[in-house]
């Protein structure tokens, strides 16, 4: 099974079902994220939703305006719902960027509730490995290391540590929001 990275189809469609958008509404949402996700390539978005049109993904609604270019309101279809809940079932990579992961969590609705804890947990562990690598990097640094590498891995770690009580505060939130059946220790389990 391929692992689950985020592109742009996924992203859209994860969109879109949350709500109907045209290309200008998701351009305008994409561009309110800018910091966290980077400059979204709008050359993309607008193939991305045709050739989502084309494969079933999603609907188009055109809605004339009068005196003005139509309106066209994106849609996702059973067959893009199918295909976004294969997708967020995948395991994300390890080595995803943060950008991968925020574009994910932004779709946390397209989660269940026990897969989106799992989703975090597995983050919650990756930031832990790097907090520790950084560490152990920080405690080999040489005396003559250049005050931009101290200042990096400074700030490497300010970042680990806000992420990982971060990810602690919000998993004990949705941890609580489970049946106690379903919580075991420091993992979920699924009843199904």
């Amino acid at each position: 099974m391929a692992t689950a990275t985020v592109n742009s189809r996924h992203f859209i469609l994860g969109l879109l079902a949350r709500k109907p958008m045209s290309g200008y509404d998701i351009r305008h949402f994409l561009r309110s994220l800018s910091w966290l996700i980077g400059s979204p390539s709008f050359g993309s978005l607008y193939p991305a939703l045709h050739a989502l049109h084309k494969d079933d993904l999603v609907t188009v609604k055109v809605l004339p305006r009068e005196g003005r270019p139509s309106r066209k309101i994106y849609s996702i279809t059973q067959a893009g719902r199918e295909t976004l809940t294969e997708w967020i079932n995948q395991p994300a990579t390890s080595s995803a960027p943060l950008k991968a992961f925020v574009m994910r969590l932004i779709l946390a609705d397209s989660f269940s509730l026990t897969g989106l804890i799992a989703y975090l947990q597995q983050r919650h562990a990756q930031v832990f490995v790097h907090q520790a690598a950084l560490e152990k990097t920080v405690m080999a640094l040489e005396e003559n290391t250049s005050l931009g590498q101290r200042l990096a891995l400074d700030y490497g770690l300010a970042l680990a540590a806000a992420e990982l009580a971060w990810l602690d505060s919000i998993l004990d939130r949705l941890s609580q929001s489970l049946p106690m059946e379903v919580i075991q220790g420091d993992s979920v389990i699924s009843t199904v």
